[in-house]
């Protein structure tokens, strides 16, 4: 498998190079040069498979002979240790449960499988490689997790000052080690420029290995299909048309779901699931792409104005915009919307929702299901990381997990930075 830049303006790599750059030279996003279908029989007896079967079938392709099958095998059942249930909560609504690894997020996934397969080729390299990561909330954390301890790998994560929630603030400032926390004195997209700047600045790299853990990195990206199968697996003797709605900040989620449907996953609709940053939703109403900057709000893994991944579902729709409306949708709620939903479905389920899940619920709603949809909302990160919003919007006290109790009493660890140039002395230091 070989991997082109969106910019087209740089040279082909394999799936190694691609992990270990992040970012292609021409500042372009990564892309696999083809994307071959699965076969039938594949869906058709999806029920029999186990989670690191469908994984490993449906990410071979993408990875090729660069890690031998024994090795992928190893790697995606140490990542896929954990559940992913589909809980129904309505008539013919149901969530997707992602918050089940060890930071309690969707992206331990990707952020585990990028480490290991980091890990596996810079096995006999004596060279440091850092990762260098920018965060709205539970990518720090997930990351942080994933790279704790990797043999030749130091990780530098970049998150908005203020802008995370306490807890997710302490799953990436805590652990020491070889991960370093920056505080920005910004957004989240002032921490995105800034990473991928120091991609592109040859008086760091000259010196330092760069790559990213963001869902720009592909092997933090294409991983996150695997959801969308295993909650096909679930609900798919149920027999109907399946609508996803994906709480949707840098899109990566959402894309790698239709990368998913392009190998065959049978799929009715995508919806992406926005607060009120909302420039996919203008996007698709006016097919004029202007990013705004990004806006605080409850949901602030979602804070993001200018989605990275966004040109990957453009592209893997051959840019043709009345084809992605034919099959994607996207909606956009504010806090106050927000909370009236979690307070719904609390109410007349019991069942606890985080502000980003109940903005996929919201997604569903806007959509108005079929009589034979099943619509299938991801809980992207368990409600107690959101811990004050969610106890003052429900009223009610939720038990804290072991996962978040080893992190919650630990001391903050970070450093403040507020230019460019402040990151790239450290970086040099």
């Amino acid at each position: 498998m070989q991997y082109y830049s969106l910019n087209n303006n740089a040279h082909k790599v394999t799936f190694s190079e691609a992990v270990i750059k992040g970012l292609a030279p021409d500042r372009g996003l990564y892309f696999p040069e083809s994307i071959t279908p699965l076969p039938k029989s594949f869906f058709e007896n999806i029920e029999t498979l186990d989670n690191v079967e469908i994984a490993y079938q449906a990410i071979q392709q993408f990875v090729g002979n660069e890690i031998p099958e024994t090795e992928l095998r190893d790697i995606l059942a140490d990542v896929l240790s954990f559940d992913f249930p589909v809980i129904e909560i309505e008539d013919n609504i149901a969530t997707l449960e992602l918050f089940h690894g060890p930071t309690m997020a969707f992206k331990d996934v990707g952020a585990r499988f990028m480490a290991r397969c980091l890990g596996y080729f810079n096995k006999n390299n004596e060279n440091q490689v850092t990762v260098l990561v920018a965060t709205s909330g539970d990518t720090g954390g997930a990351v942080a997790n994933g790279f704790l301890g990797v043999k030749g790998v130091d990780v530098v994560i970049l998150y908005p000052s203020g802008k995370v929630s306490n807890i997710q603030e302490k799953q990436l400032t805590t652990l020491g080690q070889n991960i370093t926390a920056l505080e920005v004195d910004g957004v989240f997209d002032d921490c995105q420029d800034m990473v991928k700047t120091a991609f592109l600045d040859t008086s760091i790299t000259e010196h330092r290995q760069l790559t990213s853990a963001n869902s720009i990195n592909v092997a933090r990206w294409i991983p996150q299909l695997f959801y969308f199968l295993f909650a096909y697996k679930q609900v798919k003797s149920k027999g109907k048309d399946i609508v996803f709605s994906v709480p949707s900040g840098n899109f990566g989620n959402i894309c790698a779901g239709i990368v998913a449907h392009k190998l065959g996953l049978p799929v009715k609709q995508f919806i992406a699931s926005t607060n009120i940053n909302d420039t996919v939703v203008r996007y698709l109403k006016t097919s004029k792409y202007e990013p705004k900057p990004s806006k605080a709000t409850i949901s602030n893994a979602m804070d993001v104005g200018n989605p990275s991944n966004f040109i990957r579902i453009q592209n893997l729709f051959n840019n043709n915009f009345e084809n992605l409306k034919d099959l994607f949708s996207a909606y956009s709620f504010d806090d106050y919307q927000t909370k009236q939903a979690m307070k719904t479905v609390f109410n007349n389920t019991g069942y606890i929702t985080d502000p980003h899940g109940a903005i996929g619920y919201l997604g569903l709603k806007e959509q108005i299901l079929d009589t034979n949809d099943y619509g299938i909302f991801l809980e992207t990160a368990h409600p107690v990381k959101f811990l004050d919003v969610v106890e003052e919007t429900i009223e009610t006290t939720m038990d804290i997990p072991s996962q978040i109790q080893k992190v919650i009493n630990k001391e903050k660890k970070s450093i403040k930075i507020n230019s460019y140039k402040t990151l790239k002395e450290f970086l040099l230091k």
